[in-house]
C-alpha cells in the first residue's frame, strides 16, 4: 500500500483524535501509553524524533516525561493540531516527509514510529535511513501490527525482524493486543512494538593511493589512460594503490619503477600534499603526492595496456582533459597547499570541468604559534 497524500491526513486531521489509541483522551489509554512510552526510551533528557507524528500525542507524552522533541508530520493540518497539544513545552513540529525527514542525520537518541512502515513504498529503505538518524547507541522505537482479521494488513512482527536484520545489533519485539487499556476496547489481530538497537558503524577505512608529481622544466609527467575501465582517455600523473605491508613512500617507488621506468631513492621523493578525494557516488580514499625531480630522467611507457601516451605538459597551463582528481592535485601543489579535500558530490564529472563548481578545499596547517593564536584572548 502507497502512503497516503498530505491532503487526505489534512482531511483527517480535525477526527484523527476519536481513536482512543490517537487522541488518548481517555485517563487510562493515556496512562497505558505513557508507561508503555516510559520503558521504550532512554532516561530523559533524550532528543525522540517522532516521524508521522499525527496530531503530537506521542510526542505530548515524551515531552512531559521530560525529552526534547521533534515532530514531523507531511500534514499541515496535523502539524498546526501537534504544534497546539505541544504548546507550552519545548517541542518543536515541523511539515516534512516521515521518509526523508527535514533533520540531520546522527542528531537522535531515538526515532519513533507508529502506524507507518507498514506503508511505505519500500519499508527496507525507509529503516536503513531511520537508523541514520540515530546518534550511535540510539534506538528505533517502531508501533506496528498487521490489522483485521479476516483480510488483515500491514506487517507483521516476524516480518519487521527481518527487514532490521542487516543492521540490527539487537532488536526486542513487545506484543500490545492483549492490552486492552492501550487501544480502549479488546483486539484480536496483531500489535506490536519493536525496538531496534542499530549495530555501531564500522571503523572507517580508506583505500590509500600515491601519485608521483615528477617536475622537469616546469613541465610535468602525465600519461593517458586506456583499458582501464575508469577514466579512460583522460591524463593523470603516475599513480596506483598502496599494497599490504607497504608504507606510502615505498608504494610511490614501486608504481613511478612499474608504470614509467624511472628509478627513485627514498631521498628524492618528497611529500607534495596529501588530499582526501570522494569519486562521485563513490567512497572516500587518501592520496599522497610526492614530487620528484625529472631533470635527467627519460620515463618510458611500461604500461603501455594501460596507458596510450607519456607526456610533459607545462604546470601553469595544465590541460583540461584530466583526471579531475588529478587535477585538483596538481593546482593545490602549485598553490602551495599542503593538506586538501576534494569531495565529489553526486553528479559531477569524473573528469576536469573548468566550469563546474570547485571541490578542493584546503585545509590549514597548524603548529604551535597557530593555536596560541587561536586561544589568544583579544
Amino acid at each position: 500500500m502507497d502512503e497516503k497524500s498530505g491532503e487526505y491526513w489534512d482531511a483527517e486531521a480535525d477526527r484523527f483524535d476519536e481513536e482512543p489509541d490517537h487522541g488518548l483522551r481517555d485517563p487510562e489509554v493515556r496512562a497505558a501509553w505513557a508507561g508503555r512510552l516510559r520503558g521504550w526510551l532512554p532516561d530523559a533528557p533524550a532528543d525522540v524524533l517522532d516521524l508521522g507524528c499525527g496530531t503530537g500525542s506521542l510526542a505530548a507524552l515524551a515531552a512531559e516525561q521530560g525529552h526534547r522533541v521533534t515532530g514531523v508530520d507531511r500534514s499541515p493540518r496535523m502539524v498546526a493540531l501537534a504544534r497546539a497539544k505541544l504548546a507550552g513545552t519545548d517541542a518543536r513540529v515541523v511539515v516534512g516527509d516521515a521518509v526523508r525527514p527535514p533533520v540531520a542525520a546522527g542528531r537522535f537518541d531515538v526515532v519513533l514510529v507508529r502506524h507507518m512502515l507498514w506503508a511505505m513504498p519500500d519499508p527496507a529503505a525507509a529503516l536503513r535511513r531511520w537508523a541514520g538518524l540515530l546518534r550511535r547507541g540510539g534506538r528505533l522505537v517502531l508501533v506496528e501490527g498487521c490489522w483485521g482479521e479476516a483480510e488483515p494488513v500491514g506487517i507483521t512482527a516476524t516480518e519487521l525482524a527481518a527487514l532490521v536484520r542487516p543492521f540490527a545489533a539487537h532488536t526486542e519485539i513487545e506484543q500490545l493486543a492483549h492490552d486492552t487499556a492501550l487501544w480502549g476496547r479488546p483486539v484480536r489481530d496483531e500489535r506490536y512494538a519493536a525496538v531496534v538497537r542499530p549495530a555501531p558503524p564500522r571503523r572507517h577505512s580508506e583505500i590509500v593511493d600515491v601519485h608521483l608529481i615528477l617536475v622537469r622544466d616546469g613541465h610535468v609527467l602525465l600519461g593517458r589512460r586506456v583499458n582501464t575501465g575508469y577514466a579512460d582517455g583522460l591524463l593523470h600523473a603516475p599513480s596506483g594503490h598502496v599494497e599490504d605491508g607497504e608504507d606510502v613512500r615505498e608504494a610511490m617507488i614501486r608504481e613511478a619503477y612499474e608504470e614509467v621506468g624511472v628509478v627513485l631513492r627514498p631521498e628524492e621523493t618528497g611529500v607534495a600534499l596529501v588530499m582526501q578525494h570522494r569519486a562521485p557516488g563513490g567512497e572516500a580514499r587518501v592520496g599522497w603526492f610526492f614530487v620528484a625531480d625529472g631533470a635527467g630522467r627519460e620515463p618510458v611507457n611500461r604500461e603501455p595496456d594501460k596507458c596510450s601516451e607519456l607526456g610533459w605538459f607545462p604546470l601553469d597551463a595544465l590541460p583540461d582533459d584530466m583526471v579531475a582528481y588529478c587535477r585538483a592535485g596538481l593546482d593545490a601543489y602549485r598553490a602551495g597547499e599542503r593538506f586538501v579535500l576534494h569531495l565529489h558530490e553526486p553528479g559531477d564529472t569524473i573528469a576536469h570541468d573548468p566550469h563546474a563548481p570547485g571541490r578542493a578545499v584546503a585545509l590549514p596547517s597548524g603548529g604551535c604559534s597557530t593555536m596560541a593564536a587561536a586561544n589568544a584572548v583579544p
